[in-house]
């Protein structure tokens, strides 16, 4: 999937000042699954369909953060524990120090009504097989291992 000019940049100038801060990224994602469709998130700034996520803050484990993160994107609290899945490296176009946890959630309960805002566009439920043909390359890969119960690749 191919970012735009402004993607790449906004992208890599995000990436590079937490890179200084932090010489790598570590990012916490959620599959959250209810039953056998996944929640996929559309975000304003980068193509593509994903999983909620986002960075790991300063003091915060990656499972607070994939907590934290899934609230604040999609309205949705974890009722119970969060499976970590995976620790994935992230290489693509615009850095290759991410790093990303992924996280599998199969309670949750509504704490808001998503409404879409300046960071996501649109969230939406798929079947693992009719996720949406724009879905991020990595997120469709891990939605397979999920539903299919298999060992997951080391990169995203």
């Amino acid at each position: 999937m191919l970012m735009s000019p402004w993607q790449r940049v906004r992208t890599a100038l995000h990436l590079f000042l937490a890179g200084v801060r932090r010489r790598m990224t570590l990012g916490a994602r959620v599959a959250v699954f209810d039953g056998d469709r996944v929640l996929l998130i559309r975000h304003t700034y980068v193509p593509g369909w994903h999983f909620p996520g986002g960075g790991v803050e300063p003091g915060e484990t990656a499972a607070d953060a994939a907590r934290r993160e899934m609230a604040e994107e999609t309205g949705l609290e974890a009722a119970g524990p969060l499976r970590l899945f995976g620790l994935f490296h992230n290489v693509h176009e615009a850095t290759n120090r991410d790093h990303v946890a992924l996280f599998v959630c199969r309670a949750f309960r509504v704490a808001r009504a998503f409404r879409p805002n300046h960071e996501i566009a649109e969230i939406g439920w798929f079947g693992p097989d009719e996720l949406p043909a724009d879905t991020d390359p990595g997120t469709r890969r891990r939605v397979g291992e999920i539903a299919a119960g298999a060992e997951p690749e080391a990169r995203w």
